[in-house]
């Protein structure tokens, strides 16, 4: 079982920046492929950014060069830091573990870009 505590997010202008964290407990963090999803109202969740055990990162064209994801595994978190965000950004993140079949969510944190 594996227990993901999101936080960071707030209202900001548009073209400021947010970091978001994912803090993880429960298990080995450091086998689990973690990801940043996002969902906007009247919308379905979509992928904003994935990072591998081994460190290999995958983002949604809509955040490339704006988006960047990382993980500390000595601290068990992993962060998606946005800049130059944009109104469209505006949506729930939520923080996922995925290894082998075993996938978690955290109840996310709202972002909100004003323009």
């Amino acid at each position: 079982q594996v227990r993901l505590v999101e936080s960071g997010g707030g209202l900001v202008q548009a073209g400021g920046s947010l970091r978001l964290s994912c803090a993880a407990s429960g298990s080995i963090f450091s086998i689990y492929s973690m990801g940043w999803y996002r969902q906007a109202p009247g919308k379905q969740r979509e992928l904003a950014a994935i990072i591998t055990s081994g460190g290999s990162t995958t983002y949604a064209d809509s955040v490339k060069g704006r988006f960047t994801i990382s993980r500390d595994n000595a601290k068990n978190t992993v962060y998606l830091q946005m800049n130059s965000l944009k109104p469209e950004d505006t949506a729930v993140y939520y923080c996922n573990a995925l290894n082998q079949g075993y996938n978690y969510w955290g109840q996310g944190t709202q972002v909100t870009v004003s323009s």
